[in-house]
């Protein structure tokens, strides 16, 4: 915001605001699954940052400034449950499979940029998507990513704006060190059962399957390859 106005509320700010609002009433829904991002959001650690179109690499560069950020942040402090959203303005009309094919162009581009600003990969996962134990990279920390639209097919995922939650794979992790996953995810999938009558298919613990074909929403079959290479390969 200009300093010469700052009493002012100008009318990206208030587009901003009403994107990121968007995102918090979802997660604030009685029958939202996903208990994780309510404690995230409950405890001020649910971070969202407001982007143009899913389509367009226009806002790339302020998205991975965020994530380096937000990595770093993690490094000094790693306590508690956290999440950093990009709640975009458009496109609203994208069917699962298009939204699928914008989301990894935006991934494709943000992991291009971690490789051309020297960031190392994780070592504690592969970069490889077909790989059990894939996940990406940024700044150095694996993520797991959730995207979330408004012609989604499960009602958790069916956000009023296109969505892309980055959530640090290492909080997983120290959850299954305290012995807290199981009792997280059994949650979570209870209340998820509870919403749209059926456990998401597409869900799976690390190292059973390659994450990436849950990212999206979608469900895709055994034949499906992920359009993503990490800027090592």
């Amino acid at each position: 915001m200009n300093a010469m106005h700052a009493d002012r509320i100008g009318p990206a700010d208030v587009e901003d605001e009403r994107l990121i609002t968007s995102l918090t009433h979802h997660v604030r829904r009685s029958d939202f699954p996903c208990v994780g991002a309510k404690s995230a959001l409950n405890s001020e650690r649910l971070k969202t940052h407001a982007a143009w179109r899913l389509t367009s690499a226009w806002d790339d560069v302020s998205i991975h400034d965020e994530l380096i950020r937000w990595s770093d942040l993690y490094q000094r402090d790693p306590s508690g449950l956290r999440s950093f959203a990009v709640v975009f303005s458009g496109p609203l009309d994208l069917d699962e499979k298009a939204f699928e094919e914008a989301m990894w162009e935006r991934l494709r581009s943000l992991a291009a940029k971690d490789g051309w600003r020297g960031q190392p990969y994780d070592p504690s996962v592969s970069s490889d998507p077909s790989n059990p134990h894939f996940s990406l990279s940024f700044g150095g920390q694996a993520y797991f990513v959730v995207g979330m639209h408004p012609r989604a097919s499960r009602s958790a995922r069916r956000t009023p704006y296109p969505t892309l939650v980055f959530n640090l794979h290492d909080q997983f992790e120290r959850l299954r060190a305290e012995q807290r996953y199981e009792q997280l995810r059994a949650a979570i999938l209870d209340r998820d059962e509870q919403l749209d009558g059926s456990i998401n298919p597409m869900l799976s613990r690390h190292g059973e399957m390659s994450e990436a074909r849950q990212y999206s929403g979608r469900s895709v079959g055994e034949d499906w390859e992920c359009p993503f290479k990490a800027p090592t390969d």
